[in-house]
């Protein structure tokens, strides 16, 4: 796969994942206790033999930049490949804000051709998956095809979220629609294509004309004149594209026996490591069926969960079936069910946060928070006594002085005061 450059798509804005994208890209948001989302792209391209990768960045990058680097985590940080961040640039008649995923890619076309490779891997930065791309590769060389694109099976009702493909019995891709009302075929498309070179300046084609997106535009014309054939994928995959999907998929991983192998030498998953000391456990914890990463103190009882580097739970405390993201604090005599709290907030003592049988939509993120989880923004801080019902949402940044009351009903938005420009801290 040397021969094989990757470009990862990583600009996107992540509305549906509501707070957790108010002030970073959606790959770079953290998921897995010490990963971000791009980390499983990156590694599989590392994993694959891939070592040229080019990140395309849009939306709120610097964190993401941060993160990323030199791609030292990755082995990429060599003499020969190596990652870089393309950002969009005004400059030329034909440079703006990338318009779609196929635009994005046009945009860096004078990129492409200018390294001489014989094969173009388009990826998104925000799938949770492990694979080994040198199998498009060989379904590429041995159908001698000049477009191949990734698919699973999904339950048809699904079926409707994503682009769906059909497939002849040789393989080939006779159709291909775009999140249809009613699908006429359960194999999904993974955001997932490999292309010859020619093949690849043959779709760039298409942009000028108005059609920028892979999915919904250029993946359609191509099989009209070229050779498009499918990879069916069978192992986990899944595009945290919601709050409900970035739970649930954080959930998969504390399974006795997860679909997605973190553990797996073989396939390593790479991240930054930070110099944390150890988690502890201190007398009277309890944890169970968790993830705890590196850096924790955990005085209370931690089940079912996911907990980020350096996280404390206060003595007295319970968290239930819940994600904590870096560095918060959570204080002494609280619980905690089916909560998501983002980056260095603090929950202090005796708080409630998800309770309560009431499941009103959110009054902010009405179509993201439905089910009965509560998400807290980074960098906030909830005053001693709250009591968050279900559906609650606490915007980025909130103080004590943001709450007008202890306990906000079910589906409330908690707004933060104007606290100066809402700017990506990089963090």
């Amino acid at each position: 796969m040397r021969n094989t450059l990757a470009l990862i798509l990583a600009g996107g804005k992540g509305e549906r994942l509501a707070e957790l994208c108010r002030r970073r890209t959606k790959p770079a948001v953290p998921f897995g206790g010490r990963y971000r989302l791009i980390d499983f792209s990156l590694s599989n391209c590392v994993n694959s033999g891939i070592f040229r990768v080019a990140v395309l960045t849009q939306y709120r990058p610097r964190s993401l930049m941060k993160h990323v680097g030199i791609g030292r985590a990755w082995d990429l940080d060599r003499r020969w490949g190596g990652v870089e961040l393309l950002q969009p640039h005004l400059g030329r008649a034909d440079s703006d804000w990338y318009k779609g995923t196929a635009d994005a890619c046009f945009q860096n076309r004078d990129y492409v051709a200018a390294r001489n490779f014989e094969y173009i891997l388009v990826l998104a930065g925000d799938h949770v998956y492990a694979m080994d791309y040198t199998l498009l590769r060989r379904v590429l060389e041995a159908k001698r095809a000049d477009v191949v694109v990734a698919t699973l099976c999904v339950p048809r009702a699904d079926a409707t979220r994503y682009g769906t493909l059909q497939l002849a019995p040789d393989g080939r891709v006779v159709g291909f629609e775009e999140k249809p009302p009613a699908p006429k075929s359960d194999m999904a498309s993974m955001g997932i294509y490999l292309f010859t070179r020619e093949a690849f300046f043959e779709a760039m084609a298409f942009v000028p004309k108005g059609m920028t997106d892979f999915g919904r535009h250029v993946i359609p014309a191509l099989i009209e004149d070229q050779r498009v054939y499918g990879y069916i994928f069978e192992d986990y995959w899944r595009d945290v594209g919601t709050v409900d999907a970035y739970f649930d998929a954080n959930m998969d991983l504390i399974a006795d026996s997860p679909d997605m192998n973190l553990y797996d030498p073989a396939w390593p998953i790479r991240t930054p490591s930070r110099d944390y000391a150890p988690a502890r456990t201190y007398a009277g914890a309890s944890v169970a069926r968790s993830l705890v990463a590196e850096g924790c103190k955990i005085y209370g009882a931690v089940r079912n969960s996911v907990i980020s580097p350096g996280v404390t739970v206060g003595p007295g405390t319970t968290v239930e079936s819940s994600v904590i993201l870096d560095e918060c604090r959570v204080g002494a005599d609280c619980r905690l069910e089916r909560v998501i709290i983002d980056k260095e907030t603090t929950v202090s003592d005796g708080c409630e946060l998800g309770y309560g049988d009431d499941c009103a939509p959110n009054r902010y993120y009405a179509d993201q928070l439905t089910s009965g989880l509560v998400l807290v923004g980074r960098e906030s801080e909830l005053p001693a006594g709250l009591r968050l019902a279900r559906n609650a949402c606490v915007e980025v940044g909130a103080r004590p002085e943001d709450f007008e009351t202890l306990e906000p009903r079910a589906g409330e938005y908690v707004r933060a005061r104007a606290r100066g420009e809402d700017v990506d801290a990089g963090r």
